[in-house]
């Protein structure tokens, strides 16, 4: 038996500055409560779903955990997109070879864009 992610949550400040941004840069469904939260919702197949809680209090420090996400089509195409939603490129001690670019949403949270699909 093992466990497998079901679910990405994401503590927020700004529910619906949030919803709006995650919700375009996955192409996900938005079901938003009533407490404060939204579940966002994969429009198919086995992907997990992005809850933002309302925390009431901004971020602080750098991720523990992040989002690496994979592109449709041609990464760096997809930066441009993310950061006209919104998002930024930030250094967090990257030294420019990797195979993924760093950004942060509008809260500050980061998360890569990889080139490619992760391999084994």
């Amino acid at each position: 038996m093992v466990a497998r992610i079901a679910q990405c949550t994401i503590d927020v400040e700004d529910l619906d500055l949030m919803v709006a941004f995650w919700s375009a840069a996955l192409g996900y469904e938005i079901a938003q409560g009533d407490d404060g939260s939204a579940k966002l919702w994969p429009p198919s197949g086995p992907a997990p779903t992005v809850w933002l809680q309302g925390s009431g209090t901004a971020k602080r420090g750098k991720n523990r955990l992040h989002l690496d996400l994979v592109a449709d089509g041609d990464p760096q195409t997809e930066v441009h997109r993310l950061v006209g939603l919104g998002a930024r490129r930030v250094d967090v001690g990257q030294t420019g070879t990797e195979g993924f670019t760093v950004l942060a949403d509008p809260e500050g949270n980061e998360f890569c864009v990889l080139d490619g699909p992760p391999t084994r």
